[in-house]
């Protein structure tokens, strides 16, 4: 191949580019079949919305379901401030609003293309980055979730990238600062998607052993140093939800809630009384008449009595939630053979190849004995528990997406034959 050619394909810029170009033209096709009176007020009918629309109204971070029932913890402050600011300046619930929201979207998903390329290059040199970062700029999953869904979902996908990066670039720092940086990505992450925290300890202690074992001076106390800036980063937010809900939320409160949706009687065949149904209208007037504390209470009472009670029935919920979390769907055979759409189709089958591929790049870089393995198990292996035993979608799962499409990299290159991965030492 011509080294020009190879140079430009190979180009992290060009590729973040073709992402960022690859999700607008979703976007300007889907807004054209869509009314725009729509779309100026359906995708922020959820949470992050209704809050974004407290806050941009100078009512604070409040009104979870848009009614007067006053300050909230029920998600993590720095995307609804982030809306917020978008609806102070181009109104609340307009398309213009929507618009700028789904831009925003694109850019974070886009942004991811770059830390994921620089994490692949030190795994596995320039065509596993290379391939990593076209896998995620011609994702279907991550071309559409920008428009299907206001939310972190793109933000935190970003952040974990950049987290993954910056973890195995640690592994040669003795700089403080570098470490001090580290911590408050963390505590961006954090106060984004709280989920991410999963990997915070872990992630610290590979590299607290990694340093010791490389006898590095002062190894633990860098990665303390990022702890604490990390703890420091969420302290404001916790003094905040304490000051407001008298009890400790480190950062949010809506895991009861979570939990319940994904283990009440509406499961359950043989439920006294019959299936229940769940509306937004009914669990919003039960939220205005007990409030917020008393609202998650109840709801995690309901919860853990309804798993104590059916463990057998909440096995079966946990496999088909894992079946989801990977194929996008309890049933993926099933689904597949019944829908009409090529792109629903078209994703069932990514879904497949990148479940795959992901288990199979793991246990290459196992067997070569890559010293940057077990970081990159940690991420799948971790992030999707809380959905296990909750619910689960593939917007749920799309933080983790970035590594799983350097792993499914990492088996494409072995199986045709590109550059050998070997074990870097660093």
């Amino acid at each position: 191949m011509p080294r020009k050619l190879l140079a430009l394909i190979t180009s992290v810029w060009l590729i973040a580019a073709a992402a960022f170009l690859a999700r607008v033209t979703f976007f300007w096709d889907q807004q054209r079949k869509i009314p725009h009176n729509i779309l100026a007020t359906v995708p922020f009918e959820q949470e992050v919305g209704n809050i974004a629309s407290a806050i941009a109204q100078g009512q604070g971070f409040s009104n979870v379901f848009r009614q007067p029932t006053g300050p909230t913890a029920w998600l993590a402050p720095i995307y609804p401030t982030l809306l917020a600011a978008i609806f102070r300046i181009f109104g609340t619930f307009t398309y213009s609003s929507f618009f700028a929201a789904v831009i925003l979207n694109c850019i974070f998903s886009a942004a991811a293309t770059v830390p994921l390329f620089f994490a692949a290059r030190r795994i596995g040199g320039i065509a596993v980055a290379a391939l990593s970062a076209w896998l995620w700029a011609l994702y279907p999953n991550a071309v559409m979730l920008p428009f299907e869904w206001i939310w972190d979902t793109s933000l935190s996908a970003f952040l974990a990238a950049a987290i993954l990066w910056a973890t195995l670039e640690l592994t040669e720092s003795t700089k403080p600062l570098d470490w001090i940086a580290y911590g408050i990505l963390w505590g961006v992450a954090l106060l984004t998607n709280p989920a991410l925290g999963i990997f915070l300890p872990f992630l610290l202690l590979w590299l607290a052993v990694r340093r010791i074992s490389s006898g590095t001076r002062v190894s633990i106390k860098f990665p303390l140093l990022t702890l604490a800036v990390t703890f420091l980063c969420c302290v404001p937010w916790t003094i905040r939800n304490y000051t407001q809900f008298h009890r400790l939320i480190p950062i949010r409160g809506n895991f009861p809630f979570e939990l319940w949706l994904g283990n009440n009687d509406i499961f359950d065949e043989h439920a006294v009384g019959g299936i229940q149904r769940i509306t937004r209208f009914g669990e919003a007037r039960l939220y205005a008449q007990l409030g917020e504390t008393a609202f998650m209470d109840r709801k995690r009472g309901l919860a853990w009595n309804f798993i104590n009670t059916h463990r057998s029935l909440e096995l079966q919920l946990i496999k088909r939630r894992m079946t989801a979390t990977w194929l996008g769907t309890e049933s993926p055979w099933r689904d597949f053979r019944s829908t009409d759409s090529a792109l629903i189709r078209i994703i069932f089958i990514g879904n497949a190849i990148v479940a795959l591929g992901t288990l199979s790049g793991l246990v290459l870089l196992f067997l070569r004995r890559n010293p940057y393995a077990i970081p990159l198990a940690l991420i799948p292996l971790l992030f999707p528990v809380v959905y296990y035993i909750t619910h689960t979608s593939l917007r749920y799962r799309h933080p983790m997406d970035p590594t799983l499409l350097l792993l499914t990299a990492v088996a494409f290159a072995s199986l045709f034959g590109a550059r050998k991965i070997i074990a870097i030492s660093a």
